[in-house]
């Protein structure tokens, strides 16, 4: 044996799908977030700062360079964002359970230990009257009990917990087992968010709430890593008809779309150079996909700052 993968090594993979450079990134906390989906935005991206004079998606009269230029990136990243709206990440609420176990604070240590055991879980959300989550209890949490109690044969060296570690040592309720303020989700997150909260604050699992911040399901790691099981032909499909052809404008013979074990590979030709990395960047960002390579060749070079500028004829260029 030479290591070992846990499902926090393959969420780094789906927490990128929204990490592009120079977006501003999601803000999380009390209330949704209300940013579009990360194809949308990465489309935006890609359309702004793929090259001066090229632009992505339908040309009609763009200036030639200079400001005149950004105006016209910034012309076709609006009309690619408007086709890109279809495209959306699955939701928390498409994943999450809702069938939730929970406990109130002043249920106690065992108790806690025979729902996980009973309904095999590993976690538990602590709610208040309200049902508005407080925090959550895990395994982890009651495991520090019996990792502080003495060795009765001596052998083993006294450990020496922190001081939050020997209160949930010595605690015997969910009040001071669980770890507060719990951490949540909302039902509308798409996947890549919750992924990016999970990854930020090192957890397992979000309780999901509502517009009133009360309980309405959970989402765990495991959850969120269901979108790989996708099939590949659904891959494909939405790859050749939301990206190619609908958001992009690429006719569907002239590019073939395989998909194998999620692995996504590109062959044909395009219109534009400055369209081959939007579509593997927007490729790359579609729910299920592991991989995206490509070889894609182009009829037009559209990277150069000259290239409108010179042509009398960049009015009737199209893709």
């Amino acid at each position: 044996m030479i290591g070992v993968v846990s499902e926090a090594d393959l969420l780094p993979k789906e927490e990128f799908r929204d990490s592009v450079p120079g977006l501003p990134r999601s803000r999380f906390g009390a209330t949704p977030s209300t940013r579009p989906s990360g194809l949308i935005d990465l489309a935006k991206a890609e359309a702004v700062t793929a090259a001066p004079g090229g632009p992505v998606g339908h040309g009609r009269g763009r200036p030639a360079h200079g400001t005149a230029a950004r105006s016209a990136a910034q012309w076709e990243a609006r009309h690619v964002t408007k086709e890109a709206e279809v495209m959306q990440h699955r939701m928390v609420s498409d994943l999450m359970t809702t069938s939730v176990v929970r406990v109130r604070e002043d249920v106690g240590f065992k108790e806690i230990a025979k729902l996980l055991a009973e309904y095999d879980i590993t976690a538990v959300p602590v709610v208040d009257g309200d049902d508005r989550p407080m925090g959550v209890v895990s395994e982890a949490d009651l495991l520090r009990k019996e990792a502080g109690l003495v060795d009765p044969a001596g052998l083993l060296p006294v450990l020496h917990p922190r001081p939050v570690d020997q209160a949930k040592q010595e605690a015997i309720s969910a009040r001071g087992l669980m770890n507060s303020p719990a951490i949540t989700a909302r039902p509308q997150w798409t996947v890549v968010e919750a992924a990016q909260v999970m990854e930020r604050y090192r957890v397992k699992r979000l309780p999901v709430v509502d517009e009133a911040d009360r309980l309405v399901g959970l989402i765990s790691r495991a959850d969120l890593l269901r979108v790989f099981l996708r099939g590949d032909s659904a891959i494909r499909e939405e790859i050749s008809g939301d990206v190619l052809v609908r958001t992009l404008g690429i006719a569907p013979d002239s590019v073939t779309v395989r998909v194998v074990d999620g692995r996504v590979s590109l062959k044909g030709t395009v219109a534009r150079k400055s369209l081959i990395p939007v579509a593997v960047r927007l490729c790359q960002g579609v729910d299920g996909v592991v991989d995206v390579t490509e070889q894609l060749s182009h009829r037009t070079d559209d990277t150069s700052e000259t290239l409108y500028a010179d042509s009398p004829r960049h009015a009737q260029l199209s893709p």
